[in-house]
């Protein structure tokens, strides 16, 4: 008396087929957040270790940060006066030498120079070297300095 409908694919398995199992269409997106997750953490933990490695305890200023240049040159004055073109030290008597030989010859081309001294320096130190790399052709000089919401 039951009349039974006749359904796709026999027996009431729908498209799951012989073996039962019917294809995932889902992605397990699990471990490709786990790889994000140690990615990001070994990018937090080596950015600071890309900053020029030559300790300077730098001045405060109020002043707006610039756009880093990949083609810029960081020269380093540290607590006892020493001067590192970005980490290599550079003897004494040696500076213009140095500079002559990474200057273009023509100073439109030359690229910018990032100035670091530490803030214990004798003023007229920092403006020394600031004129050897004016003379040498450098005409884009930034200093570089700690962030402060202190008034002067």
């Amino acid at each position: 008396m039951g009349a039974r409908l006749a359904s796709s694919g026999g027996g009431g398995r729908g498209r799951r087929g012989r073996h039962g199992r019917a294809p995932m269409a889902e992605i397990n997106v699990t471990p490709m957040v786990d790889v994000m997750l140690v990615l990001l953490i070994i990018f937090m933990v080596a950015a600071p270790l890309l900053v020029a490695g030559v300790p300077v305890d730098l001045p405060d200023s109020q002043a707006d940060a610039l756009n880093n240049e990949d083609r810029q040159i960081s020269v380093s004055l540290d607590e006892q006066g020493l001067i590192y073109i970005d980490e290599d030290r550079v003897p004494a008597g040696e500076f213009v030498d140095r500079l002559a030989a990474i200057s273009p010859p023509d100073a439109v081309n030359a690229p910018p120079v990032v100035l670091r001294a530490d803030r214990s320096l004798d003023y007229g130190r920092v403006v020394a070297v600031m004129g050897a790399l004016n003379a040498a052709g450098f005409r884009q000089i930034s200093l570089v300095t700690h962030g402060s919401s202190e008034s002067p």
